[in-house]
């Protein structure tokens, strides 16, 4: 579904990830895995068009999108949901929500029947500003979002990152239901490696912007996570 070749990618004059490879299945969980400051973040943002420059070709579905922009590349069928979120603070649960629509021209503002099952929360607080909701539920107002998008992959940056417990494992659920069972494809940066060994069917690990392991879900065992991710 979607192909990496040879992509490098940089930040100004600053070269991160360095001849990436990789092929992800249509209805895979995907995850990035390596220590902090390896590249991971940065290889979403060069899915989706947002860093300074980048060499090589990025495929989806057998379409060239290496030199499409960010919303040529949102329309092609790529969500993002950022580190950090990256909600509007005083826009009300319905706008943040709404603009995922913007994506794509055709669709109507209208929010998706999958959020109103995934999240009651937020459908029960509409017109409340997201500045105002928990970071967890920030979290699941930025994955409403980009679901309202209608992506056929989705990449989440740390979707846990910093959230009560709780409301963590909704959002594992939430993953785990995109998935299994709707068949979207996701493309997940996570601390959590247990929660990656658990539910992945492919990896891969950076370290220094380049990959220094990668394969099928069954083999992220303890001795690679041992290797090259602890401290």
């Amino acid at each position: 579904m979607l192909e990496l070749h040879s992509i490098n990618s940089y930040y100004g004059g600053s070269h991160i990830l360095h001849d990436i490879n990789l092929k992800i299945k249509k209805g895979a969980i995907f995850s990035v895995l390596g220590r902090n400051g390896v590249g991971k973040s940065t290889l979403l943002k060069t899915l989706v068009g947002l860093t300074s420059s980048t060499e090589g070709k990025l495929l989806l579905n057998d379409e060239d999108l290496s030199r499409q922009p960010t919303f040529a590349r949102a329309r092609a069928g790529i969500g993002y949901v950022p580190q950090g979120r990256e909600i509007i603070p005083d826009f009300s649960v319905r706008e943040n929500i709404l603009m995922g629509c913007f994506a794509d021209p055709k669709s109507k503002p209208v929010i998706p029947d999958l959020v109103s099952e995934l999240f009651p929360y937020l459908m029960e607080n509409l017109g409340r500003a997201g500045g105002l909701l928990s970071g967890g539920q920030q979290q699941q107002l930025a994955i409403a979002r980009a679901i309202a998008t209608n992506p056929q992959i989705l990449l989440l940056d740390e979707p846990t990152e910093g959230i009560q417990p709780n409301i963590v494992e909704q959002i594992e659920e939430c993953i785990l239901t995109l998935n299994k069972e709707l068949g979207l494809t996701i493309i997940l940066v996570e601390q959590n490696v247990r929660f990656a060994q658990r539910v992945s069917d492919q990896f891969l690990i950076l370290d220094n912007g380049r990959v220094v392991a990668a394969g099928m879900g069954k083999t992220l065992t303890d001795e690679l996570v041992q290797k090259h991710l602890t401290i």
